[in-house]
């Protein structure tokens, strides 16, 4: 993707009418007001949404559309079916109702996820603020009534005091011109900024669930190493048994038995890390659901109860910046530094504005009702800068800039959307190669192991030999172990990586204007 995918709507934007007839013809600005009111003219450019990256394919070399398989969990060969949509609960194709309870949870109970939609209600409401303020007219009444007492002065007898009644009761009334459309061009960066908070909710939202598929995952992964750990001592538990046999006739010395020990002890000694691990990512799972630690009641997920989902859905390259929530929340950034252009580019031209006063006043509430003391006002301003130092003409290049950097980061953000997708759809193909080769690497250092367990055990090797053959298949399964859980969330990070598939919802969380259950502003607590 270059500069070229996308128009500069400041360079090349729609020009105005009253960009050239402003200076040149003052006297007849009243006049050209209500023609540029009528025809909605804005100054500053029409925004236009960038242009999809022309890119065929994600990665250097096209990606194979079967991936490697191998024996075992985890190992099927997996599909990828370019153009093919995403379901919107993409995590259901692990078919696992342990991962489906775990994120329904944390739809309902996400601190995040609320926040998100609550900033989404505030970005409404100011967008509702905005068009209130600048495109309605304001309207305001008023009643006052005074009595004082005034002393006159005079010669004679008129000199005193005076007790005065003043009733007041006005309505006033006041409209600014939005002849340049400044007004229009604020509310539109309102617009963008409203919907820069949409985009924030899906983000939040797909964020949120891959992170609890992912960190369910890697609990699956956990266990699995855990269980792989355990089998391993067991192994080496039984060549220990068999060193002691034969350190009981004197066929090998002592150092022999203790060096098999330090090795069981050893292995023994990564149980309580991987342990600790496994608490830590349960924790993390009770806080994505928004539940206390001690009270989230989780459930247990092991490898063996997923199934690797076999058909994946690629979506094309043109379709990405569409579907990716970080990209189209940048577009909104992009589209509200369009709008800000547009208003300091209104704030160049003069300003009109429109009042009226309608009311009756009186000394007495018998006033009120007589259409004799009814008073009423109208009035039209125009204010034009005049000179400010450069102030206005600066804060409209200040504007362009920040379009220019919003720009760039919309690039950098397509950019790493695509790194993204290119990264996982590498990752399903190597690490689909490395599961088989660890496959059968595992097969076959299990099976050297007891061949040379059994001849170790008639004398036939050293316990060097066996040694060796030992840390073999403890490699050879500690990877095959991790290998199997790497494959599993690849296919996870394909499906953040393309989106989530958020559009496939019912109703987009976007729709969601309520409160959520339980917020009362005068009696908040934690639950």
């Amino acid at each position: 993707m270059t500069d070229a995918s996308i128009e500069r709507p400041f360079s090349r934007g729609p020009v105005c009418p009253a960009r050239s007839t402003a200076r040149a013809h003052a006297p007849q600005l009243g006049a050209l007001a209500l023609v540029l009111t009528i025809a909605g003219c804005a100054v500053g450019p029409d925004f236009k949404p960038p242009t999809a990256p022309t890119v065929s394919r994600y990665t250097e070399a096209p990606s194979p559309a079967l991936t490697a398989s191998a024996p075992g969990v985890g190992g099927a060969a997996q599909r990828l079916i370019p153009g093919a949509d995403i379901p919107a609960e993409w995590w259901a194709a692990f078919r696992s109702p342990e991962i489906d309870r775990l994120v329904r949870e944390a739809l309902e109970h996400s601190p995040s996820l609320g926040a998100a939609q609550a900033t989404l209600r505030q970005a409404r409401e100011t967008l509702r603020a905005t068009e209130g303020e600048l495109l309605a007219p304001n309207v305001s009444g008023s009643v006052q009534g005074a009595r004082e007492r005034t002393a006159v002065s005079g010669p004679g007898p008129s000199s005193g005091a005076v007790i005065l009644n003043t009733l007041n009761a006005t309505v006033s009334v006041s409209y600014n011109v939005d002849v340049f459309g400044g007004a229009r061009r604020q509310i539109e960066a309102s617009q963008a900024q409203l919907q820069f908070q949409k985009e924030q909710v899906e983000a939040t939202y797909l964020t949120l669930t891959a992170n609890v598929v992912t960190t369910a995952l890697r609990e699956a992964s956990l266990r699995a190493q855990l269980k792989a750990t355990a089998d391993i001592a067991d192994v080496q538990e039984r060549s220990l048994d068999i060193v002691r046999k034969q350190f009981s006739v004197g066929a090998v010395a002592r150092a022999t038995v203790l060096q098999q020990q330090t090795q069981l002890a050893t292995t023994r000694a990564t149980i309580p890390g991987l342990e600790k691990q496994l608490a830590q990512t349960r924790n993390q799972l009770a806080i994505l659901i928004g539940r206390m630690p001690s009270e989230a009641e989780l459930p247990t997920i092991t490898l063996e109860s997923l199934t690797l989902p076999i058909d994946l859905p690629v979506s094309l390259p043109s379709s990405l910046v569409r579907q990716r929530p970080d990209v189209r929340a940048s577009e909104a950034q992009l589209h509200q530094a369009s709008a800000q252009v547009g208003v300091a580019t209104a704030n160049l031209y003069p300003h009109f504005d429109i009042t009226a006063d309608y009311g009756v006043s009186g000394a007495s509430l018998s006033h009120l009702l007589n259409p004799a003391h009814r008073v009423w006002s109208l009035a039209g301003g125009l204010t034009a800068p005049i000179f400010n130092g450069g102030q206005l003409s600066a804060e409209r290049r200040a504007a362009v800039a920040a379009y220019d950097a919003a720009w760039q980061q919309y690039r950098g953000t397509v950019l790493q959307a695509f790194q993204n997708v290119a990264d996982t759809l590498a990752a399903l193909d190597t690490d689909a190669r490395t599961l088989a080769a660890d496959a059968e690497a595992d097969a076959l250092a299990r099976e050297t192991l007891e061949l040379t367990q059994g001849q170790y055990r008639l004398g036939a090797v050293n316990y060097l030999t066996l040694l060796v053959v030992q840390q073999q298949y403890d490699q050879a399964h500690t990877a095959l172990v991790q290998a199997q859980a790497q494959r599993f969330t690849d296919t996870a990070t394909l499906f953040q990586a393309l989106g989530g598939g958020w559009w496939n919802r019912p109703q987009p969380l976007a729709e969601v204007t309520g409160a959520p259950a339980g917020a009362d502003i005068d009696n908040r607590q934690l639950q």
